[in-house]
């Protein structure tokens, strides 16, 4: 059986508007950074970062990245079907055209693709389980320590004097 025939965790269904609007910022970013997702067609620069809070153009730069990869994870039909239904607010018709197949193919793979994109989302750390505590203060602060990816690496190379 293989991950598509597999029945997917219904809980996930509650993620689906997070998933929604967490790629409609990752496509609004894309266009400011220059770039259309990989998705649409063009390629994104790789690299193995994750960092998730936005507060410079670097943490833009990674999220976008980290959404292509994960949009990658996807078989190509769920991202042509996330590509034309979500990124550009195709309707199911219109989408099933460009695509080539039925719009009952649309509207029965669709929220299957959101909710797989969910869960790799929940894996990666994109999305936040419901329910779960956001960490406080210091442990906040600690993490995000432990996640950039600009940070130098410590050497034991002493200088003389």
């Amino acid at each position: 059986m293989n991950r598509n025939e597999q029945a997917l965790n219904p809980e996930l269904s509650l993620y689906r508007e997070y998933t929604i609007g967490l790629l409609r910022r990752y496509f609004r970013m894309s266009i400011e950074l220059g770039r259309l997702p990989s998705v649409l067609g063009r390629e994104f620069f790789r690299s193995k970062v994750s960092s998730y809070r936005i507060h410079s153009f670097e943490d833009v730069v990674i999220l976008v990245h980290d959404v292509d990869r994960c949009l990658g994870r996807l078989d190509a039909f769920s991202q042509s079907l996330i590509a034309r239904v979500i990124l550009q607010e195709y309707s199911h018709e219109e989408a099933a055209a460009v695509i080539g197949c039925t719009r009952r193919t649309v509207v029965r793979r669709m929220p299957e693709a959101l909710d797989r994109l969910s869960e790799i989302f929940l894996e990666t750390g994109l999305l936040r389980a419901i329910g779960e505590a956001r960490p406080a203060g210091r442990a906040r602060k600690e993490m995000a320590r432990e996640n950039e990816c600009q940070e130098g690496e410590e050497s034991d190379i002493g200088a003389s004097a």
